[in-house]
């Protein structure tokens, strides 16, 4: 299977790397085009549009002002959320690596699709911004060629299976378009005082857990993910569907 991840806001391009080779990303180009048309942007304009703080608007303007000279990470490695708090990178072994590589695709608002060894700038772009060069959206722009490449992943993987990990705002830009793919969204569910209820910062974690989960046991039956149990979580068999799977904990 492929498991669709999205990225963080949170980067780290300082922690030390374990040795491995870095890989191109599928849309360096496109990558770099856009960082080049979002220099233009000014520091007001991106923080209208990314909704963030007039210092993160600075850093973002040098960052895409910079870009073509700015340092590279492996995408893995640099993403720092709380996605990748869980799945804990830093520790995995080098054959969970490189199963990762095979089996773990990052979505991502400037690169299009990623895959962990992939060589990537820092940068802050997310999917959902309403501006792109000569359209209205990021999802306009990137059109079909972001789930053209996730369909010959798969193909090329063999399973015909994606295992959906990635908020809605990333998985947004495949939404409807993976014909042929057999789509698994997955759910997580945390105790309440009236029940299960979702809590966004477990989730969020949640998913890197079961990325990591996935790569430390070199899972290539999707039905075997029903297995997960990291952290408490636990297959909810009654509260999940043929393509939508809940994992709660009690």
């Amino acid at each position: 299977m492929i498991a669709l991840l999205s990225p963080a806001k949170t980067l780290d391009y300082e922690s030390p790397l374990p040795a491995l080779t870095p890989t191109t990303p599928r849309f360096v180009a496109e990558a770099e085009s856009l960082a080049k048309s979002a220099a233009n942007l000014s520091q007001k304009r991106l923080s209208e549009l990314m909704h963030i703080s007039p210092k993160l608007a600075k850093l973002n303007a040098d960052r895409f002002a910079g870009f073509a000279d700015a340092p590279e990470r492996p995408a893995l490695f640099a993403f720092a959320g709380d996605v990748y708090t869980g799945f804990e990178a830093q520790t995995l072994d080098e054959p969970a690596i490189a199963f990762a590589q095979d089996h773990v695709r990052m979505l991502s608002g400037l690169y299009g699709l990623l895959r962990p060894l992939d060589a990537m700038k820092p940068y802050r772009l997310e999917m959902g911004t309403r501006w792109a060069p000569r359209r209205h959206s990021l999802y306009e722009w990137w059109g079909d060629r972001i789930a053209a490449a996730v369909r010959e992943e798969v193909a090329d993987e063999g399973s015909g299976v994606v295992l959906n990990l990635a908020s809605q705002e990333y998985f947004g830009a495949v939404l409807g378009k993976l014909d042929g793919v057999r789509v698994i969204d997955v759910d997580f569910r945390e105790p309440g005082p009236d029940g299960p209820r979702f809590v966004s910062f477990h989730a969020k974690k949640a998913r890197g857990l079961v990325a990591r989960w996935l790569c430390e046991h070199r899972i290539t039956e999707i039905d075997d993910m029903k297995g997960f149990d990291t952290d408490g979580y636990r297959f909810d068999k009654a509260e999940s569907t043929a393509d939508r799977w809940r994992f709660a904990r009690s």
